[in-house]
């Protein structure tokens, strides 16, 4: 192969005219921006005058630039290109005229260069001999892969072998491993990226009936105001911020953050007359009841959409009986302990103590003029006579705190406003990472030992199983797998117990001593692990597996998948991957091959898009009707998406008048479904809310209840030992682990190490100072085992799993750079997620909400103990401790 040259990061060349364009969107965040991507062969450039240029402007005054970070060398067809990735400045939805964030305007600097800190990516399928990972053939490793697979099926059968993915990969990928799981292995043993087990994120928002991204990037726009609850948009979806919320078609609107840190976003929420509520983490559910009270005692509610809306008793009753999917809120929440309509809600809020106001002060920690003055925001009518138009944002902050209560009140509180299905008018999530994931149907949930209270099956909690020794053969898939889940180091030392510390281990390549060794330790209680990654993600998975696969992703392939507002578009194959790195789905599809199953022979991923197509018809990604228009047109389902550039198109698609529709908003009475009669399932969360009547359900969440209160009580700081919160979350620089950010030479020096905010007050103590390296250290680190009850609605509480012997403790700990400020409320540190050598997930629990079966990955608790000065508290060139709140 051809070395690339070395790229020069003090000029770049402008692409020529006959430069070649591919379309793409940004890989990170969820809002995933458009772009494009201009390539040529290494030794033409372009000049300065528009027709000298395949941008078509003039340099300088052209309104176009191309920085350092956007320009890379990479490789096509086996020979060095030039390749610049710039924000299309020519779109019209998402990034509006090249509109991008910090992360997207590295985008350049992923693509594979041996010159460049690139050079480490995983280039050929490697299997541990002797400890060391050693280059192997993609024939050798699957064959091994696939004889030790059968015979732990055969030995132990479905619930031994097990797969942990990302969730949010492109179509192609997600389906093939769904695939693989669900219909070839038929495993229950299966979780994505960010959950213990396969779970909805927003539960509370499902079993209320709202889709959780019903929203469009213009209702965030369009509304009055926006009461965001346990997230900062600038901090994670940047452009989504600063395209439309801050500009929009409405720029006056005011901004309410419930968070406990007061980032950029919170700050300029402020400065333009919004709220920062700084609420204690895991509270939000009370300070959700204390402001619904507030608006009915002042009669703020707005009847008429409640009325029209929202279910009352008897159709409430109407739908017990009737299909797992309209009812899952039924089994869900105790066969409707927690259902209600409007007229039982009023009671439940005028008896439940948690929404007397000066009750909920108290336990989220705010001053309860502040609540007051947040619910009249929302709500009150103003002198004329007309409603705020507020839509109702969560993400993580929200969820994954108090994931059933904090999102089903969130749900009641955003209802009762008249929020949900119209413009400016939403409740929806404001998302992670981008919605890649599509299911092949089928699967094999109910081998699950694991029940709700009544009869429903629930799904497996993966980790738990792991830890328990019921696994014996693991295929981990683009994550950080024990960074990302709480207790982190337990998992992390468990894992290690069963692969690395386990005696037997292959001494040399011979492929019958490799699959003897390999059963050998399985036979002996051990556990056989294989990663598939683009890097080697150490001292995690990586550091632990048996087999290793190298992986093509982001512009190695021709890709699909949607954003939050459901837009789907092609991530069009610009560059050539390295060595032998291949795509997940070309991996699932040699080993699955190899198992002897069938309809796994897929020669490249288009034919999976159009696979996958009938299979999308029973969710809100639905791509069917594309498909179809591209077979009856005579082209492939990815030229056939290739033609709708940056653009795409929203899902679910429709046809009406014989043409391609997207749907800019679900729940909305005035979409129409279309022609497209092949439809599978119910649509009538395209244009009414997702139950058996259409309305949405007002759901009760008490506080003091069996799966909350209790925990709640036996997690929160000690006073007695000095602990406070440890709470954890991302920043605008960086997205998620840094897995490639960590290679870029800005945001690597900007973020070279871990940081812990920390206030003033609870660093004082301590005698920390911004730059100092500091621990958080748990004690009582509590983590749920063995196979629960699950079968009463009592075995859902904290203390009867204590009392079955089902909760054990554990400690944990982890090591950042402060940075003191009073950007944070007192009690409170904030950690940066899922840092590598840094996982602030040891000082959580690992105990699911036992509704959702979701974790609580923001309730940590521990001790700053002060360690030492960091190199970076005196040299402020290599990492900055200012504060964060600059507008």
């Amino acid at each position: 192969m051809t070395t690339s040259p070395i790229q020069n990061t003090d000029y770049v060349p402008l692409p020529p005219p006959e430069a070649e364009l591919v379309t793409t969107a940004c890989s990170y965040c969820i809002v995933a921006c458009s772009y494009k991507v201009y390539r040529w062969p290494v030794g033409r450039e372009g000049g300065a005058a528009a027709d000298q240029n395949a941008l078509g402007v003039d340099f300088p005054q052209g309104g176009v630039w191309v920085s350092p970070a956007q320009h890379n060398i990479g490789m096509h067809d086996g020979r060095p290109h030039h390749m610049v990735v710039i924000p299309d400045p020519d779109a019209d939805v998402v990034n509006r005229g090249g509109n991008h964030s910090v992360r997207g305007g590295t985008l350049a600097q992923k693509i594979y260069n041996p010159n460049t800190p690139t050079r480490d990516r995983l280039k050929y399928p490697m299997i541990r001999i002797a400890g060391m990972l050693t280059p192997v053939s993609w024939d050798l490793v699957t064959d091994v892969m696939a004889a030790v697979s059968k015979h732990v099926l055969k030995k132990h059968g479905e619930h031994a072998w097990g797969m942990k993915t990302y969730s949010y990969e492109y179509f192609e990928n997600t389906y093939a491993i769904s695939k693989l799981v669900n219909r070839a292995i038929g495993t229950p043993v299966y979780a994505p990226h960010d959950k213990p087990q396969a779970a909805e994120d927003a539960a509370g928002l499902d079993d209320a009936g709202i889709n959780s991204f019903a929203a469009s990037y213009a209702d965030w726009g369009k509304c009055d105001v926006a009461y965001l609850s346990g997230v900062d948009p600038y901090e994670t979806k940047t452009v989504l911020f600063t395209e439309w919320m801050m500009y929009g078609e409405n720029p006056d609107k005011k901004m309410i953050f419930a968070t406990p840190h007061r980032t950029m976003g919170v700050q300029y929420g402020i400065d333009n007359g919004g709220l920062w509520l700084p609420v204690t983490p895991g509270t939000d559910t009370a300070l959700h009841l204390a402001m619904a009270k507030i608006i009915i005692d002042n009669g703020w509610q707005d009847q008429e959409f409640i009325d029209k809306w929202v279910n009352n008793k008897w159709e409430i009753e109407s739908g017990y009986g009737r299909g797992t999917r309209n009812t899952r809120w039924q089994w869900r929440t105790t066969w409707g302990r927690w259902q209600s309509d409007w007229e039982d809600f009023q009671k439940f809020i005028a008896n439940e103590k948690a929404a007397e106001l000066q009750e909920a002060a108290a336990i989220t920690g705010l001053d309860a003029d502040l609540i007051e003055a947040a619910a009249e925001m929302i709500a009150k009518p103003r002198d004329d006579g007309a409603r705020p138009k507020t839509s109702f944002m969560l993400e993580k902050g929200n969820y994954w705190s108090n994931n059933y209560m904090n999102t089903a009140s969130l749900a009641a509180l955003g209802l009762i406003c008249g929020a949900g299905n119209r413009p400016g008018q939403v409740i929806s999530r404001g998302g992670g990472h981008q919605r890649g994931g599509m299911s092949a149907g089928g699967g094999k949930g109910w081998l699950s030992p694991e029940k709700h209270p009544g009869r429903r099956k629930k799904a497996l909690n993966v980790d738990r199983w792991v830890m328990d020794g019921k696994v014996r053969f693991m295929w981990t898939v683009g994550l950080t797998w024990f960074a990302a889940m709480l207790s982190s180091q337990e998992l992390s030392s468990r894992v290690a117990d069963l692969t690395v510390r386990n005696p037997h281990h292959p001494k040399n390549l011979n492929r019958d001593h490799l699959i003897e060794t390999l059963i050998e330790r399985v036979e002996s209680g051990g556990m056989v692990l294989v990663n598939s990654d683009i890097y080697p993600v150490e001292p995690l998975n990586t550091q632990y597996a048996d087999i290793v696969l190298p992986a093509a992703g982001w512009g190695e392939v021709d890709f699909t998948r949607c954003n939050a507002e459901r837009r789907l578009r092609l991530y069009a194959k610009f560059n050539d991957a390295p060595g032998e790195a291949k795509p997940d789905w070309w991996a699932i599809s040699r080993f699955a091959q190899k198992m002897g199953f069938k309809g796994f022979d897929w020669e490249d991923s288009n034919q999976i898009f159009e696979e996958a197509a009938r299979f999308s018809r029973t969710g809100v990604l639905n791509y069917y009707a594309l498909a179809v228009h591209a077979k009856r047109e005579g082209k492939r389902g990815h030229e056939k998406l290739r033609e709708y550039g940056t653009t795409g198109i929203q899902t679910p698609i429709r046809v009406i008048g014989g043409e391609l529709v997207g749907t800019a908003k679900l729940h909305d009475p005035s979409n129409d479904w279309g022609e497209i009669e092949d439809v599978t399932t119910d649509q009538k969360w395209l244009y009414a809310f997702g139950t058996h009547t259409g309305k949405a359900n007002l759901l009760k969440t008490p506080w003091e209840n069996d799966s909350w209160s209790d925990f709640y009580a036996a997690i929160k700081p000690r006073p007695e030992k000095g602990e406070i919160w440890i709470t954890n979350g991302r920043v605008n620089e960086t997205w998620q682990s840094g897995f490639d950010d960590l290679r870029k030479p800005y945001l690597a020096q900007r973020w070279p190490w871990p940081h812990m905010v920390i206030h003033p007050e609870d660093a004082a103590p301590h005698g920390i100072e911004s730059g100092d390296l500091v621990e958080g250290f748990n004690d009582t680190v509590y983590v749920q085992s063995g196979e629960p009850i699950g079968v009463k609605e009592k075995d859902l509480s904290f203390t009867e799993l204590m009392k079955n012997g089902h909760i054990k403790t554990t400690t944990g700990q982890f090591v950042a750079v402060a940075i003191v400020s009073d950007e944070i409320r007192p009690g409170v540190a904030k950690a940066a997620f899922n840092y590598p050598g840094s996982m602030a997930n040891s000082v959580c629990n690992a105990v699911p909400d036992p509704v959702s079966g979701n974790y609580r990955y923001k309730l940590g608790r521990g001790v700053l103990r002060k360690i030492g000065e960091s190199a970076y508290k005196r040299n402020f060139l290599e990492m900055s401790l200012k504060p964060r709140p600059i507008t």
